[in-house]
């Protein structure tokens, strides 16, 4: 799944070790997708990956995420995590013309718009 936007908040990063003494580490980002109604959405990069993408507020990317929801005490916690990331040039709003166009959720139809 692939995710287009721009870094809004960069988070502090967090490490610690696994129960089986692996150290982890992971830092998130804050995205806001273009379009009528921006979504924020905030992703998660784990590992050396942080150093390798070396994201920063302000800038346009495009993300190949995956989404996983795990159950924990009767509560469901979704987790964004990408594991590619493309910087896109420029510095409007809109991702760059190669970027997938983004499935809505809305129509244009008088009876399906929004009252507000």
């Amino acid at each position: 799944m692939e995710l287009s936007g721009k870094v809004i908040q960069k988070l502090p990063e967090v490490s610690g070790n696994s129960k089986s003494g692996n150290a982890w580490r992971k830092q998130e980002f804050i995205i806001e997708t273009p379009g009528q109604y921006p979504k924020k959405v905030c992703v998660a990069i784990w590992g050396d990956k942080i150093d390798q993408f070396g994201m920063e507020v302000g800038e346009n990317v495009t993300m190949s995420v995956d989404v996983e929801s795990r159950e924990y005490n009767n509560r469901w916690y979704t987790e964004v995590k990408a594991y590619r990331v493309d910087k896109n040039s420029g510095n409007g709003s809109a991702p760059s013309s190669n970027a997938p166009e983004v499935d809505t959720f809305y129509s244009d139809s008088e009876e399906d718009k929004l009252p507000f």
